[in-house]
């Protein structure tokens, strides 16, 4: 399959692997370059400038495939060192950046400088025309379903898509909600030129996770996602657990009162927890609402390979199909744990 994010970062297939925080090791991220898509490693996870080149080092090693670095710009006093992180990137011979956060605006001409293709996160319309007016070259358009931060908006991608493809000029890719090739063939209806998963990456071998988070993904539903620091203006989706419930509860006592200290035992420190020794009552993580999605822990190969073969079935077979009489009435299979 063809399309302008293709064609733009060199990949076989119009799937990315978003930036996600003790995830996005080389493991991750070359197991989807080498399925044909784009892996992200994620920049901050690792402490220091130096780690981060060792960590692209290490990917190179892994795959021959294009792949890029996630670099979230934290709106914090003490500021991660960013052009020693960007120069890493640039000495490793990466070409491709998935910025997030506050707008990278302030990094564009070293980024730019470096002949990286730079893909922003963006939660709205109107951010993503303002990534686009200072120089992006693609977003990844973020809807309410998302795992994360979703913005303020609570604007789900069914309205965000199509109002990103009435107003952009970039490309763009479809993320929040993204689960299989239902989920791609939906996004490039709508104006996407491919989509961004970052949850169900978690739920595959490859994922250098704890055996319990892929477990908990799976056994989880839709149902199972909680809202949390709305008060603060820094709204994240998060997969419920005991501390998660208490800091709801918290939440709820402080009221407009709530400051980041009360919930700090709740929110600080959880990812390596979570992520390495799978301890999943650790506190607050991000989840997607397509945990719902989630049936089984595949390879990252297979996943790929089922979402591109299902899109053709879902293209070719049911929706042609309704055109010409002859639509498929079964979807493509689900795929569970046996």
């Amino acid at each position: 399959m063809k399309t302008a994010i293709t064609e733009m970062f060199g990949i076989q297939h119009p799937i990315i692997q978003g930036g996600m925080h003790y995830v996005g090791f080389a493991e991750l991220a070359s197991a989807v370059s080498n399925a044909g898509g784009l892996g992200i490693i994620t920049g901050l996870t690792q402490k220091t400038p130096e780690l981060l080149a060792k960590e692209i080092a290490r990917c190179r090693d892994m795959t021959d495939k294009p792949f890029g670095v996630n670099l979230t710009f934290l709106p914090t006093f003490a500021a991660p060192p960013y052009p020693e992180y960007i120069a890493a990137i640039r000495e490793g011979g990466v070409k491709i950046v998935e910025t997030a956060g506050r707008s990278p605006e302030q990094y564009m001409p070293a980024l730019k400088a470096a002949g990286i293709k730079v893909i922003h996160k963006c939660t709205s319309v109107r951010h993503s025309l303002k990534a686009e007016a200072i120089g992006c070259d693609a977003v990844s358009v973020d809807g309410f379903e998302c795992g994360g931060h979703p913005g303020e908006d609570d604007m789900p991608n069914m309205i965000l898509l199509p109002r990103a493809a009435e107003e952009l000029k970039i490309p763009f890719v479809a993320s929040g909600g993204m689960a299989d090739a239902r989920s791609l063939v939906a996004a490039l209806a709508m104006g996407a030129q491919g989509m961004n998963m970052g949850t169900r990456f978690i739920a595959t071998k490859e994922a250098p996770v704890h055996d319990n988070v892929k477990n908990a993904l799976v056994k989880a539903s839709e149902l199972d996602t909680r809202l949390i620091m709305r008060a603060l203006r820094n709204t994240e989706r998060v997969l419920t657990n005991a501390k998660v419930e208490k800091l709801i509860e918290i939440e709820r006592e402080k009221g407009k009162d709530l400051k980041i200290a009360d919930i700090m035992d709740q929110v600080a420190g959880v990812y390596p927890k979570v992520m390495i020794d799978g301890d999943m009552d650790a506190g607050a993580w991000s989840c997607g609402m397509m945990v719902g999605l989630i049936h089984d822990i595949p390879s990252v190969k297979e996943l790929i390979d089922r979402i591109m073969a299902d899109a053709e079935q879902i293209i070719r077979g049911r929706l042609t199909g309704f055109l010409d009489g002859t639509v498929e009435t079964v979807s493509p299979a689900v795929h569970k744990v046996a």
